[in-house]
C-alpha cells in the first residue's frame, strides 16, 4: 500500500514529507525502544512511536522506514523536523 493511501485512511497529520507520499509501505512496527526498532523493524515499515526526539530520524534512516507515525497527539521536536526534512523522512501524527 502506498503511504498517501494510509495517510488518508487513518486521517494522519503530515508534519513533514508532503511530497514523499508515494513510498511503498510493506509493514509496520511499533516500539518506543530504539534498540528494539533497530533490531526488529524492517525496510519500508511504518514505525509507530511516542518518541519525538531527533534520534528517531536517525533510526528510521538506518532501517529505511517508509515513515514515522507519532501517537497520542505528540508533536515532533523542532530539531526532529529539521533533521527529517534534510533526510527526506516523512513524519506523521495521530490524535
Amino acid at each position: 500500500m502506498k503511504l498517501d493511501e494510509i495517510i488518508k485512511k487513518l486521517k494522519l497529520k503530515v508534519f513533514c514529507g508532503e511530497k514523499l507520499n508515494q513510498f511503498q509501505v510493506k509493514g509496520a512496527y511499533t516500539s518506543d525502544l530504539l534498540s528494539d526498532v533497530m533490531a526488529n523493524s524492517r525496510e519500508n515499515d511504518l514505525w509507530v512511536t511516542m518518541q519525538i526526539h531527533p534520534n528517531i530520524i536517525a533510526v528510521a534512516g538506518l532501517k529505511n522506514h517508509a515513515a514515522i507515525i507519532l501517537v497520542n497527539g505528540r508533536q515532533p521536536e523542532k530539531d526532529t523536523l529539521s533533521k527529517a526534512k534534510k533526510e527526506n523522512r516523512p513524519v506523521l501524527g495521530t490524535e
